[in-house]
């Protein structure tokens, strides 16, 4: 069903795009930065809930992303078309709620969330979350339609508007952050502009006929009862298991913020190299969930089991390279930061754990379970994922942390088992192929 071609046609457009996420990220902190600690403290408060928001969205997408790459493996353009109105109609009413529930209690959200802050943080911060809100719904549709075109196979469109996105977003910083003074409401507003851009794009590429994916009249989606079923029986668990892996996240970094300032540092130096470790691990994810998808919808138990052994492998091979290069250029890569010598030696043996294991175990921990959610295997890697991640990354990071007196090589260490409880349940569930009473195959 698809050649190596296809394959690199699918998966290098969505590296690019992962790595554009962390690295416009990161451009945005350095930007915000020159209006102060305070301006950084705000919106770094208001990403951590950003991040979790943004993970339901693409949760959400990617249960309109498998039932769509099904109907295109078997030839069902037209359905695919309807499923994806249906998807749309979802994502624009669950952001619409969400941006309107965090406009009306923005400040008890984030006194919830984060505790007591000070007067200016919380300033800047609700500045932030306000105009972050509006931006929700451009944002879900985004991320929406993206999901339909990697369904399809066509990373290239998602990764042209991602670029597209990012450096507006980028340029904009610069104009209201530098030309205007406008501090954190600039990088918001900048946020703001560019992503309703990118959803207007999106909207519009999406209705032309001549496409594989098409979808006309999007002024009269209507809900049809069955289809917001079938897509929200594949979202509602990968969000709920999203959600929970980003709270605990969140719960983790609150953890080592009791260990002091050179744990914490280490920690967040250490984070900023990882995700940049991940990034293949990323992209292949969202590739197996096209490819397998397309897979079961034709029918092919055989091409299945073919691909996901070929998708794992690749993403062995991508994820290796580049944890090993940051590994290799760890010592110049880490000079930059200009670390204290205790938070230094942290952040390196920080670093070694993550990435030296990362090679042997993410793929299989986090890349295969998307095999078997494009199978419709949905509910096992939920139950699964949030069992793995409050037992293991909370609970042991309490006990290894705190208990055991590790600091944050416990922590780090919880999440390697953490790792080593999902890669073994899902290679167990993936060869004794359980999943195919889910697909039907």
């Amino acid at each position: 069903m698809f050649t190596n071609r296809d394959l690199y046609k699918l998966i290098i457009p969505l590296i690019i795009e992962q790595l554009l996420a962390v690295t416009v990220g990161m451009a945005d902190v350095m930007m915000v930065a020159t209006a102060g600690e305070v301006a950084v403290s705000g919106v770094s408060l208001v990403d951590m809930i950003n991040v979790l928001i943004i993970n339901i969205f693409a949760a959400l997408a990617t249960g309109g992303a498998v039932v769509c790459a099904q109907c295109i493996g078997r030839k069902q353009k037209k359905e695919a078309g309807e499923y994806a109105k249906q998807l749309l109609f979802i994502v624009s009413t669950i952001s619409i709620t969400i941006a309107l529930f965090v406009l009306i209690f923005k400040e008890p959200l984030l006194q919830l969330v984060f505790g007591k802050i000070e007067a200016e943080v919380m300033k800047n911060a609700l500045t932030y979350i306000i105009i972050s809100a509006l931006s929700y719904p451009f944002l879900a549709l985004y991320n929406g339609v993206a999901a339909l075109f990697r369904a399809i196979g066509n990373s290239k469109i998602s990764m042209k508007i991602s670029i597209l996105m990012n450096v507006l977003n980028i340029i904009g910083n610069a104009i209201f952050v530098f030309g205007f003074n406008m501090g954190v409401a600039g990088v918001a507003l900048s946020s703001l502009f560019s992503r309703m851009l990118a959803a207007c794009i999106m909207l519009i590429l999406l209705n032309k006929p001549n496409e594989l994916l098409y979808i006309e009249s999007l002024w009269k989606i209507r809900p049809e009862g069955w289809r917001l079923k079938r897509i929200l029986g594949i979202g509602i668990p990968n969000a709920l298991e999203n959600s929970m892996f980003q709270l605990g996240r969140v719960l983790v970094v609150s953890i080592i913020s009791g260990f002091g300032t050179v744990q914490i540092a280490a920690n967040a130096v250490a984070n900023n190299l990882d995700a940049l470790g991940c990034i293949p691990g990323q992209a292949m994810s969202l590739a197996m969930i096209t490819v397998v998808g397309q897979c079961v919808g034709a029918g092919d138990y055989k091409a299945v089991k073919y691909y996901t052994k070929k998708l794992l492998k690749m993403t062995y091979v991508f994820t290796i390279l580049a944890n090993a290069s940051i590994l290799i250029g760890l010592p110049f890569i880490l000079s930059i930061y200009k670390l204290s010598p205790e938070t230094l030696k942290l952040a390196t043996i920080l670093v070694l754990i993550h990435d030296g294991c990362a090679m042997l175990m993410w793929p299989a921990a986090f890349t295969l379970p998307n095999a078997l959610r494009a199978a419709n295997d949905v509910k096992f890697t939920m139950v699964v994922s949030i069992f793995s991640m409050w037992t293991f990354r909370i609970l042991f990071s309490v006990i290894l942390g705190k208990g055991m007196g590790l600091g944050a090589i416990g922590v780090w260490i919880a999440m390697i088992m953490d790792w080593i409880f999902r890669l073994t349940c899902f290679i167990i569930r993936f060869r004794r192929e359980k999943w195919r009473l889910k697909s039907g195959l």
